[in-house]
């Protein structure tokens, strides 16, 4: 509904769902509505506008200049509505509209893909859009709600919640060992083929903590360096070296015995599972709700 001479709300949120979606057909799947609907209301906002809003070829939709104006005026006013109807006092308990979640992709397959589709479950009405990428995302540039981020913080300007901490292993094929001394303390690693992970700040410098409290830093020598966990994890499963990577992903590798952990006494430094928010305003139900249940998620496994 309307107000004489005053575009429909509904057909706002049609157009933004659009542009955040990329196309009709995807905005209709999106929304739960037919392709047709989608575009009947767009029309109808672009003709009360008096403006063209998309440009359509027969392989994308691009916003307009007036409508790229348009959208960022109205989609953060739009999500600020929905937040302060779930928000009312009142309010019925059933999460509505969309959540839109960032995390690497290695996390992504690793932990909070099955989490997702669990929370997906007990939430039929609401929305999720899963975005994974090996790069660190703009939150507030790319209209994302929270971020699952592993490791260390540097950005203190946003705002962030630690779930979970987490364990790094050194590990090798058991392949790779045969004929080889294990090694007894970190030093012993020099001997061996190292492979670097490249995504790390220091990723041939690691801090070994010994059982009685002291510490010893060693700095390793690579010839072979990678930009995935999921790619180092296969060099190291194909016997090409030692490494480091973290629990999570781990954790199928060493109980089938494909990988071993060394230096089980030594332990490296604990990293952290963190959500990550834009800065600003109140969270928003829908964003609290899915940062408790992965929290208890990740408790659980």
């Amino acid at each position: 509904m309307s107000l004489p001479g005053r575009p429909d709300l509904n057909d706002l949120a049609v157009f933004a769902a659009v542009a955040d979606s990329g196309g009709f057909a995807a905005a209709a799947q999106r929304l739960g509505v037919a392709p047709a609907k989608v575009s009947v209301e767009v029309a109808r906002l672009e003709k009360q506008l008096g403006l063209a809003l998309f440009t359509r070829t027969t392989r994308k939709v691009v916003l307009t200049e007036a409508g790229a104006a348009l959208y960022a005026e109205a989609a953060p006013l739009l999500s600020r509505l929905w937040d302060a109807m779930e928000a009312a006092p009142g309010a019925p308990g059933v999460l509505r509209g969309s959540l839109r979640i960032a995390t690497s992709v290695e996390h992504a397959a690793q932990s909070l893909a099955p989490a997702v589709a669990a929370f997906a479950r007990l939430h039929p009405e609401l929305q999720i859009d899963l975005r994974s990428s090996d790069r660190v995302v703009d939150l507030v540039e790319e209209g994302i709600d929270v971020a699952i981020r592993m490791g260390w913080l540097r950005d203190s300007s946003l705002r962030a919640v630690r779930l979970r901490d987490f364990e790094q292993y050194v590990v090798a094929a058991p392949a790779y060992l045969q004929g080889r001394p294990l090694p007894q303390r970190p030093e012993d690693l020099l001997a061996l083929d190292w492979l670097a992970l490249s995504l790390l700040r220091t990723p041939l410098s690691w801090t070994f903590s010994a059982p009685d409290g002291s510490s010893q830093v060693l700095h390793l020598r690579s010839r072979l360096r990678v930009d995935s966990p999921s790619t180092l994890r296969a060099l190291l499963a194909a016997g090409a070296g030692v490494s480091v990577l973290e629990e999570f992903s781990l954790k199928a590798a060493l109980a089938s015995g494909e990988l071993v952990r060394l230096l089980p006494a030594w332990r490296l430094p604990t990293g952290g599972v963190f959500a990550v928010f834009p800065p600003g305003r109140q969270l928003p139900r829908k964003v609290q709700a899915f940062v408790d249940f992965y929290r208890a998620w990740l408790a659980q496994a």
